[in-house]
């Protein structure tokens, strides 16, 4: 796989470079709430800058229907890209239209331009393979070579990711290059003990994991919303809980193949429950209750882990040599039910673990929460690429790079 700095070696001053980033960061209108994904791929673009490139960045953001969608505009993250970069950023209003031909074609070398959400083009996500090529086609006049470098998408078949760079001299860009490092200290050579933290609301987005990680981990923490499913199968009252009772088998199985291969599968042993879900905008008091893992009221649901699991997972956590962290442990978004997810990563910051963040909601959690993203070995910005990466399944992004 080339990198940036194979491209520089063979000359990139003048040329057209299409960088694929991933700048779909959370809006509140055209607020962006967390910009972690802009300032990670920032020092790629900046690089190529510095090097005389014409730098032409491209992105999705949201699940637009294929048309433009003025509450998924890129242009905010434009803004704010070209604010962390300290130089202007050109913006085009569409992706291969006119606006994008004027854009680019008027860029001098070291300036950035943005072009408008690739999602605004059918032909990006298309399941058709001459659809997407076709955008692709359209895509691959706007530049003369391509950089990958959105990790948060080499999981998806779309144009501007798997189509793109098989019709342009292409590298790998640094952050990509830098999450792959990462992921091979999880999956290779791995210092032990191995502790997996897994939360977020459904077990179905995390069974192709589970199941390649009970071959690999020594420890697997459950907190979230997924978490209340694994108590069901045990047997347990999970009152109105986030609950997916077609899974409850499945769960059943990797608990049965944990303890046979006697890697340590942890649940809650308290939580904090509610009759009523809280209000995220205004942060009302929400006045939760405590009680047993195993005596949730019928009532109530489970928003986030008890005292008593914090504290378990602190000490499951205390001597880990690797840890891979996905998911909050409760609603961490409101303070009365951040602190199990607090707790999760003052545990990572206190081992003497190489530690990993993966997943938009646990590094969102992470800045939230006020924590210094640097004390972390590593934040990362593909959830699922990250989890598929972790399964062992083919990345077309990827593959698409080593070609």
């Amino acid at each position: 796989m080339k990198t940036i700095d194979d491209l520089a070696t063979e000359g990139v001053a003048g040329k057209r470079v299409f960088v694929r980033a991933d700048l779909n960061v959370p809006l509140d209108g055209t607020t962006i709430t967390d910009d972690g994904r802009i300032r990670a791929v920032a020092p790629t673009i900046a690089k190529l800058a510095a090097l005389g490139a014409k730098v032409v960045v491209a992105s999705h953001l949201g699940r637009p229907k294929g048309a433009p969608d003025p509450a998924f505009s890129l242009a905010p993250a434009a803004e704010r890209l070209g604010e962390i970069l300290g130089q202007g950023v050109a913006f085009a209003t569409d992706t291969v239209g006119e606006s994008a031909a004027s854009v680019v074609a008027g860029l001098a070398d070291g300036q950035v331009a943005v072009l408008e959400n690739l999602r605004f083009n059918a032909g990006e996500t298309s399941k058709d393979d001459a659809e997407r090529g076709a955008f692709a086609d359209q895509l691959a006049q706007l530049a003369d070579l391509y950089v990958g470098d959105g990790f948060g998408a080499v999981h998806r078949k779309h144009a501007s990711v798997f189509d793109l760079p098989k019709r342009l001299p292409h590298a790998a860009g640094d952050l990509i290059a830098t999450e792959v490092g990462v992921l091979k200290k999880l999956t290779e050579d791995v210092k032990r003990p191995y502790v997996v933290v897994l939360g977020g609301a459904k077990v179905s987005d995390k069974l192709g994991v589970i199941d390649n990680l009970l071959k690999k981990a020594d420890r697997i923490l459950i907190g979230g919303g997924m978490a209340y499913t694994f108590l069901a199968a045990k047997g347990h009252e999970v009152g109105i809980s986030l609950l997916q009772k077609d899974q409850i088998p499945v769960c059943l199985e990797y608990l049965a193949e944990a303890e046979k291969r006697g890697v340590e599968f942890v649940l809650p042993v308290d939580v904090l429950v509610s009759a009523d879900f809280p209000d995220l905008k205004t942060k009302a008091p929400a006045h939760p209750d405590l009680v047993a893992a195993d005596a949730i009221p019928a009532d109530k649901e489970g928003l986030d882990i008890g005292p008593k699991t914090r504290e378990l997972y602190a000490a499951k956590l205390a001597d880990a040599g690797t840890v891979f962290w996905n998911g909050p442990m409760g609603v961490f978004e409101h303070p009365d039910y951040a602190n199990g997810t607090k707790a999760v990563a003052q545990g990572l910051l206190a081992s003497d673990a190489f530690t990993v963040v993966g997943g938009g909601d646990s590094a969102a959690a992470v800045r939230l929460l006020g924590f210094d993203e640097n004390a972390f070995g590593h934040i990362s910005t593909g959830g699922g690429a990250s989890l598929e990466y972790l399964e062992g399944k083919t990345l077309p992004g990827l593959a698409a790079l080593e070609d």
